[in-house]
């Protein structure tokens, strides 16, 4: 267990902002990211409250909104519960861009039967902090607390200094995750480009005819086959290769 989350609380935002960086460089993607996110934030936060609470992230994109990540069961039901309300405190941090606290669950008035539901699971105080991402996204970090009046006035601000940096290392796993899947389309592309070159070669050799006669014969041949103009290509290759299809050599 980190120790800079646990003991006498976060250490210090430097020591918070370091983990989660670590957590990008460790993650095998967003989602696996997210999920240590979670972990992690339950521990700090409830070593610096010196109070076990429970988190969740919830995560809207393309109109479609899903519990992203959950340190607990129980949190992740809890999130998933307001979804199906439609409301909530999470919901209304996510979609406002401000911090939502609900100190008591069970006299709470805004959503009172989402509060009702959660108050019966055991959970007194609700703290949602909104996580900035781009336009397309937006995201909610939601803690639940057994107590009521949990948060007070430096657990709120240390709770917004934590999603400040997770919100940036949620960004910086966005463009790592984005990048990597440029490269993939990229190197997706390239080889589908070695293939039809190569079959355009041969169509060349085959028929003595320009490149650009070559290629009007694979497209009439993809369109006659119903397959994908790679497909066609590599099949041509592999026709006359006992060496299978064509394979790139970037690495």
């Amino acid at each position: 267990m980190d120790k800079s989350a646990t003991g006498s609380g976060v250490r210090s935002e430097a020591a918070v902002a370091s983990q989660l960086q670590n957590l990008v460089v460790d993650s095998q993607d967003v989602n696996d990211f997210l999920s240590e996110l979670c972990d992690y934030a339950a521990r700090a936060i409830s070593g610096s409250m010196e109070l076990p609470v429970v988190c969740a992230v919830t995560l809207s994109r393309r109109r479609r909104t899903t519990t992203a990540a959950w340190s607990d069961p129980q949190a992740r039901l809890m999130d998933e519960i307001q979804q199906n309300f439609g409301d909530g405190p999470c919901l209304h941090a996510m979609h406002t861009g401000t911090t939502v606290l609900v100190p008591d669950t069970r006299k709470d008035t805004l959503w009172p039967e989402y509060s009702e539901a959660i108050a019966e699971m055991g959970q007194l105080s609700v703290l949602a902090v909104p996580l900035t991402l781009d336009e397309d996204a937006k995201a909610a970090l939601n803690i639940f607390a057994p107590i009521e009046n949990a948060f007070d006035t430096d657990a709120l601000e240390s709770a917004e200094r934590f999603a400040a940096n997770a919100q940036s290392a949620l960004r910086l796993a966005v463009r790592v995750a984005t990048g990597q899947q440029l490269a993939a389309d990229l190197r997706a592309a390239m080889e589908s480009r070695t293939a039809i070159d190569l079959a355009a070669g041969i169509i060349m050799g085959q028929n003595r005819c320009s490149q650009e006669e070559a290629l009007a014969i694979l497209v009439k041949a993809s369109s006659g086959r119903n397959q994908k103009l790679r497909v066609v290509a590599e099949q041509i290759v592999a026709a006359i290769s006992s060496e299978g299809p064509p394979v790139t050599h970037f690495d």
